[in-house]
């Protein structure tokens, strides 16, 4: 619910309340989602997990992967990680915090680090151990 205040308080601060709101399908077009949205001057990347179908990886691949990926869907979109503000992550395994740290801190330049949710999940989609979704300043 506070996420949702947020963006309504960004929205209505920016003026971008009043516009349309562009969808961006995902690749697959059978998944129920849309890979980004874009309203305003923010574009909301949904989440992205680092897994393959039958090619289990080490946490690291899996966490980077998910990384390159939401920069992937951003570069699509015109924007890319220097354009986060927000992300939101969700691990599995709360233990492997650390180790999404390394992987994560290293997409952002130092001092630019985005504001950041973390929480610990029972399950995710695929069975992936991390999931991030972003939330970026698409440039003008």
């Amino acid at each position: 619910m506070r996420l949702i205040l947020a963006a309504l308080a960004v929205a209505v601060a920016t003026g971008s309340a009043a516009s349309a709101a562009d969808y961006y399908p995902p690749a697959n077009p059978k998944s129920p989602f849309s890979e980004a949205v874009k309203v305003g001057d923010l574009l909301i990347v949904s989440g992205q997990i680092g897994v393959k179908p039958g090619a289990p990886a080490p946490f690291e691949a899996e966490a980077k992967q998910a990384m390159d990926s939401v920069a992937a869907v951003l570069g699509r979109h015109g924007a890319s990680m220097d354009n986060v503000v927000k992300c939101t992550v969700l691990l599995t395994d709360m233990g492997k915090f650390a180790a999404f740290n390394t992987v994560y801190t290293s997409f952002f330049k130092p001092g630019r680090l985005p504001a950041r949710t973390a929480m610990g999940v029972a399950a995710l989609a695929a069975g992936a151990a991390v999931e991030v979704e972003c939330w970026a300043e698409v440039p003008r």
